[in-house]
């Protein structure tokens, strides 16, 4: 996976999903917190540096706070000092859909869980090798599953 890959993906579609989850409006509020619901639901984003996994540093992998799929695993993560949990790759490709997204002036590329449209955050290129990607993420949005 590179950023051509998360190009094509945001211009063309992602992967399909390996299962589908869907929920009413009514049954997230129910399952999440206030603030998880506002990330994931309503793509909030957390303040910088706030996040329950920003500087976590235990082994395990990272699940979707939604729907529970595994989204990123804990050796894939590093300190990019951006103020949120960031990743070099997903924990596998067909769990992460792109979107274009054009808020607040600008062009990025939005990353969701896959299998139930939950907000992630943003993909960037501008990680480590070998992928040089930075999927920066809030913390609201996982949760660790040592």
């Amino acid at each position: 996976m590179n950023w051509n890959d998360v190009i094509k993906f945001a211009n063309n579609g992602s992967p399909q999903p390996p299962k589908r989850v869907e929920k009413t409006d009514k049954e997230w509020k129910s399952l999440l917190t206030p603030e998880e619901y506002q990330v994931t639901r309503k793509k909030g984003t957390e303040r910088a540096f706030s996040g329950e996994y920003c500087e976590a540093h235990e082994a395990g992998q990272y699940a979707c706070r939604c729907c529970g799929i595994t989204l990123f695993d804990s050796t894939l993560k590093f300190d990019s000092s951006s103020g949120w949990p960031s990743f070099t790759e997903p924990f596998e490709n067909n769990v992460i859909n792109y979107e274009k997204d054009e808020t607040f002036g600008m062009v990025r590329v939005e990353v969701l869980c896959n299998i139930c449209d939950a907000h992630l955050g943003h993909v960037f290129p501008d990680g480590p090798e070998p992928t040089g990607l930075r999927y920066c993420i809030n913390s609201a949005s996982i949760k660790l599953v040592k």
